[in-house]
């Protein structure tokens, strides 16, 4: 028996995130690498449609109590989401060097 599938989503704000990434990598670094990191980015957000559960509670979000949000990563950037019925909805992806904190109240909480 197949494990059950969930469709996954870019919210409009993690199709941003993914631009702004690429875009700093090709511009700072270069664009083979901006193409891994998206490659493996994509592959992580897919990698969602299976077992969506698996990922762990943002610590700055649990701080505030919240369990609604999981996430997975590849290092050092972070994909938040949070999974509805059969569907995950993706609303951050981002380098987690960042002040997550005050990026995650902005997105999420509307801080």
């Amino acid at each position: 028996m197949s494990p059950l599938r969930f469709q996954v989503l870019l919210t409009e704000g993690s199709e941003r995130d993914l631009e702004a990434l690429y875009g700093y990598i090709a511009e700072f670094d270069q664009p083979a690498n901006a193409d891994h990191v998206l490659d493996r980015l994509l592959q992580a957000v897919e990698s969602l449609e299976t077992f969506p559960e698996r990922g762990a509670y943002p610590k700055e979000l649990i701080a505030l109590g919240i369990r609604e949000y999981r996430q997975t990563a590849f290092k050092p950037y972070r994909v938040i989401y949070r999974v509805l019925g059969q569907q995950v909805f993706v609303y951050l992806i981002a380098d987690g060097r960042r002040d997550m904190q005050s990026l995650l109240a902005r997105r999420l909480l509307g801080a």
